[in-house]
């Protein structure tokens, strides 16, 4: 769901233009689609490793916000990128004083973020750019599509035992690269712990690690080669898991180059 929040009852700060957004998501979005100078300030998340899906070399260069209500007011943008998670004070704040605002949710599906690459665009006021975003993110898509009837069973870890479950985007991803997510064999509804002793009583046939070299992922690895059960692993980095948009074309070639490594 996007929702586009204009004038409150208050007259507004008098705008000195640029755009602002308050989470990761928001920001790789605002960083593709809006030439630099439009760009006021982005949340301080995406300059921090491990938490950005922008490269830190880009993301360092622009402000970076904490996503108080003062500290975005006081830049007086002309456009917020915020986040459905946001304090409802902190969106009530903007409102009152008249700010333009685009909420974003966190997409479950490839066409769901399609859809929320053209809202941005549009309001950025460019959507020729959301357009050449949304061919590449069907190329991935086409380019991802397995040529065999294989589907390796695989189970995403997003941090430590946490793995990802339900219906969510990065699921999505994983089938159209030809996996099957192996989380629905750990009941999975939603995200949720996975503990080692269940992968060992049911392995997948490959392990997707943010780092390998994490104590979580060694303790799996150890334990799953002492009794014996042959589980693949691969990297699949943080910065694949976090966002849609330009992340997906990103995360589908990582995923593809994993699934053909395994079916050759």
């Amino acid at each position: 769901m996007i929702t586009l929040v204009l004038a409150g009852c208050n007259a507004p700060p008098a705008s000195i233009g640029g755009v602002v957004s308050t989470n990761p998501c928001a920001d790789q979005l605002l960083v593709a689609l809006a030439p630099p100078a439009r760009i006021a300030a982005i949340s301080h998340y995406s300059q921090e490793a491990g938490e950005s899906s922008i490269p830190l070399d880009i993301a360092r260069r622009y402000r970076g916000v904490a996503g108080t209500a003062e500290e975005v007011i006081a830049l007086k943008p002309d456009l917020v990128l915020a986040s459905s998670f946001e304090p409802a004070a902190t969106l009530a704040a903007y409102r009152r004083l008249g700010l333009k605002v685009l909420v974003l949710d966190s997409p479950t599906t490839v066409a769901a973020s399609r859809d929320q690459v053209r809202a941005v665009a549009a309001a950025l006021g460019n959507p020729a750019t959301g357009e050449a975003l949304i061919a590449r993110i069907d190329a991935a898509v086409a380019a991802a599509r397995p040529s065999d009837k294989a589907r390796p069973n695989a189970l995403l870890f997003i941090q430590g035992n946490f793995a990802n479950g339900g219906p969510t985007l990065l699921g999505e991803l994983m089938q159209r690269a030809g996996f099957r997510d192996a989380s629905k064999d750990f009941g999975l509804a939603h995200s949720a712990n996975v503990p080692i002793e269940s992968v060992l009583a049911r392995p997948p046939d490959l392990l997707l690690e943010p780092d390998q070299a994490a104590r979580d992922a060694e303790l799996r690895r150890r334990v799953l080669a002492k009794a014996g059960r042959r589980v693949a692993e691969a990297r699949f980095p943080r910065a694949l898991i976090n966002c849609g948009g330009p992340t997906i074309v990103a995360a589908l070639q990582r995923l593809t180059a994993i699934r053909a490594g395994m079916t050759r």
